[in-house]
């Protein structure tokens, strides 16, 4: 056997970008309650936690790097063919529930939504897709079952969105080029996209006004395409299912708040910001000591904390 250092290397890359760090706290939905409202057909974003992950959001402005679709269990795909085509690339239990991703280094492939327990997800869910039409999604994004993850199109998704200004045009996107790309590669946004598109279910289409004051849907190009777009789409309901929700409380102030008076820039790192006591007590943030009680006899009165502009 001929060693390939270039393909050597790749898998080398790929597994460095795709390796997952452990999750610095806890996700902020509740998983259960995902697993509990997902229907077939909705669109879970994943807010993921590997370098790739970190390098989609900084491309996409965007908090989630990756999107999903939910098939279901296997016995809620209407069409036996496909449900004999979900099994040859899936030996779990048939009544997992399940979903179908493309990934870097494993290209589209279905897995178990319980894949995503750690991390914090939406779910987003076409307004009104019918069930005919949302068998037929189901049914395009299968046939994508075993396509390699398109690279080239990440690269080139990247290479669009930055400023014309910035690049020459010779390293612009080459998205809008005829057979640009490969028809067996794909992301994972995008394939979904196409889903959809398949039915002429919009998610950010083009309206053009006419002169007579109706206007026109035109198609979006299906490979421009990002996870944040389905949160944005005017035309899937936005499913949100916090870890925890003052729903079933008397009031958001009755959420489990932190009694130490931190505030965080970002996960792991918090702090308790040096301000005086007065401005905390105002906020109500921190409860000021019944001096009367515990100094009667002091005449003099306690230093005031002085702001240093740092943090503690």
């Amino acid at each position: 056997m001929v060693l390939n250092p270039a393909a050597w290397l790749g898998k080398k890359v790929v597994s460095w970008l795709t390796s997952e760090h452990m999750p610095a706290n806890l996700p902020l939905c509740d998983f259960d309650r995902v697993r509990y409202d997902v229907r077939p057909c909705d669109v879970i974003l994943v807010e993921g936690r590997s370098r790739v992950s970190d390098i989609i959001r900084t491309i996409t402005q965007s908090t989630w790097s990756h999107a999903a679709l939910y098939i279901g269990r296997i016995h809620d795909i209407d069409d036996t063919e496909l449900r004999e085509k979900i099994l040859s690339f899936y030996d779990g239990d048939p009544h997992e529930q399940l979903i179908i991703e493309a990934w870097l280094g494993k290209g589209t492939m279905v897995n178990p939504l319980h894949k995503y327990r750690g991390d914090s997800l939406r779910i987003c869910r076409p307004t009104g897709l019918s069930r005919q039409d949302a068998q037929h999604v189901l049914k395009y994004a299968l046939h994508h079952l075993g396509f390699e993850y398109d690279l080239r199109q990440l690269l080139d998704l990247a290479r669009f969105l930055f400023p014309y200004g910035i690049l020459p045009r010779r390293w612009r996107s080459s998205l809008f080029q005829h057979n640009a790309g490969s028809p067996t590669r794909s992301v994972c946004s995008s394939m979904i996209a196409a889903a959809f598109a398949s039915v002429k279910f919009p998610v950010l289409p083009v309206l053009e006004q006419m002169q007579d004051g109706s206007y026109q849907i035109v198609p979006r190009n299906s490979r421009l395409y990002t996870p944040r777009d389905f949160d944005y789409s005017p035309y899937f309901d936005v499913i949100k299912c916090p870890l925890t929700e003052y729903g079933k409380l008397p009031s958001y102030r009755d959420l489990p708040w932190d009694t130490q008076g931190r505030i965080c820039n970002a996960d792991g790192d918090c702090f308790v910001p040096a301000v005086p006591a007065q401005v905390r007590a105002s906020s109500g943030s921190e409860r000021v000591p019944d001096r009367s009680a515990t100094h009667a006899d002091s005449s003099e009165p306690e230093p005031l904390a002085v702001p240093t502009g740092k943090a503690t």
